[in-house]
């Protein structure tokens, strides 16, 4: 990006040069990772980009954006280059802090909407077990009309997240935040629910090799890795569960297809009938909804 003057750099060349040079440096999705930062140093939407081609950058936004694709090419996340990533149509803020959301969770939002709907009583009550950024409780927050929800993280960084994203999306009478280690955040006393929806670290340390690197080096280990089978976490959501529910309360959580088969074995253990398996858009299986009888 220095070979010609200044002036010259318009928003299509610098958008077609950085495209290039990210599917050189293996990006995952080089032109969209362009727009992105390209929009972000400009402060425009990325549609934006699209009518103003041939208009050249003046000099601080141009300095911004060539430090982000030097960030990136280095390995760090997209997402915590600009400080946001979209989930579910809503703008989520996240840092290093927090697992930066992504669209195979958008299908615990799916679930727990349908399942909202055959459940009568109101308001609605729901936990969010290892909120991260808050994406799925605030998301439920958005489009659910009566509930209240209690959101938990051992992260103090990701609970300071979460709540700053609930203030910015208008959420924070409907949602309470807690820092601690899974259903152990909650006050005492705390009641029942109707739903428990949950994204927790499922990755084993024996996969590690398999993880990309913009992911264990940049994303926070504990929101990643579960164990050497990547079951941990899940066995203790799915074991705590069934007491945290009320009578025909439904558990969603994501996990991945390689320990799909485990988690459904945790699942049958406990007092929890499954309902379904959901698989994200490539055909994984990815989501698992299961009811407490009654």
């Amino acid at each position: 990006m220095t070979e010609t003057t200044e002036q010259q750099w318009t928003i299509k060349r610098l958008l077609d040069w950085t495209t290039e040079f990210f599917n050189r440096v293996d990006a995952d999705s080089p032109r969209l990772e362009a727009e992105v930062l390209l929009a972000a140093a400009l402060n425009c939407a990325r549609i934006e980009l699209y009518t103003q081609f041939n208009q050249v950058p003046a000099a601080e936004p141009m300095a911004k954006f060539r430090q982000w694709v030097k960030q990136r090419a280095d390995g760090e996340p997209v997402a915590y280059i600009v400080g946001y990533r979209e989930f579910y149509s809503l703008r989520f803020a996240v840092n290093s802090q927090v697992l930066i959301p992504r669209p195979e969770t958008e299908h615990v939002v799916v679930a727990a909407l349908e399942a909202a709907k055959k459940i009568a009583d109101r308001p609605l009550r729901v936990l969010d077990i290892g909120t991260g950024s808050g994406c799925i409780a605030i998301t439920l927050a958005k489009y659910l009309t009566d509930c209240k929800i209690a959101a938990t993280d051992l992260s103090p960084g990701a609970i300071e997240i979460a709540a700053l994203n609930a203030e910015s999306h208008g959420v924070t009478d409907k949602i309470r935040f807690f820092q601690g280690d899974l259903f152990a955040a909650l006050p005492a006393g705390s009641g029942a629910v109707h739903l428990i929806v949950s994204n927790p670290p499922y990755i084993g340390t024996r996969e590690v090799d398999t993880v990309e690197r913009q992911v264990k080096d940049f994303e926070p280990k504990m929101a990643l890795f579960a164990g050497e089978h990547g079951t941990d976490v899940i066995a203790r959501l799915v074991a705590d569960a069934p007491a945290r529910l009320l009578p025909g309360g439904c558990l969603i959580f994501e996990t991945s297809p390689v320990i799909m088969e485990a988690c459904l074995k945790l699942v049958a253990q406990h007092d929890l009938e499954l309902v379904e398996v959901v698989k994200d858009l490539a055909g994984l299986k990815r989501v698992v909804v299961a009811r407490k009888p009654g």
